[in-house]
C-alpha cells in the first residue's frame, strides 16, 4: 500500500512538472533564437527553409497568452530594428509563407501594447 502511494505521488509530481503542465515563458532569446533560420530570407539574401518555417511555428505556439504575444511582438520589433537589410514585406509574410498565421501584425509599427 505504502508503494501505491509513492508512485502515486510520484506520478502526480512527473505530471506537474511537465513540459505540458504550462507554456514556457517567452524571452527575447527563444524568440531570437526560434527565428534565427530566417535572418537571411527575411533580408531577401537566402532561401526559405524548414528550419525558419519551424522556429516560425514553435514560436506562435508559445504566444498563447496576452503577456507572450506583446513580449513576442517587442522582441520582433527589437531585432527588426537591429537586422540590417531587413526587407520588411518579406518578415510581414513570413507566417503565411510557413503555412500558419501570427496572432499579431508581424511590422516595426505594431504597438506592441495594443497586441492581445
Amino acid at each position: 500500500m505504502a508503494r501505491q502511494a509513492a508512485l502515486c505521488s510520484l506520478l502526480a509530481f512527473l505530471l506537474i512538472s511537465s513540459p505540458f503542465a504550462g507554456s514556457a515563458a517567452v524571452t527575447c532569446g527563444s524568440v531570437a533564437q526560434a527565428i534565427s533560420p530566417c535572418i537571411n530570407y527575411v533580408r531577401g539574401i537566402g532561401p526559405l527553409t524548414a528550419g525558419c518555417c519551424s522556429g516560425v511555428k514553435g514560436l506562435i505556439a508559445q504566444t498563447t497568452t496576452t503577456p507572450s504575444r506583446q513580449t513576442a511582438c517587442a522582441c520582433l520589433k527589437n531585432i527588426a530594428a537591429k537586422t540590417p537589410g531587413l526587407k520588411p514585406a518579406l518578415a510581414a509574410g513570413l507566417p503565411s509563407k510557413c503555412g500558419t498565421s501570427a496572432p499579431f501584425p508581424i511590422s516595426t509599427s505594431t504597438d506592441c501594447s495594443k497586441v492581445r
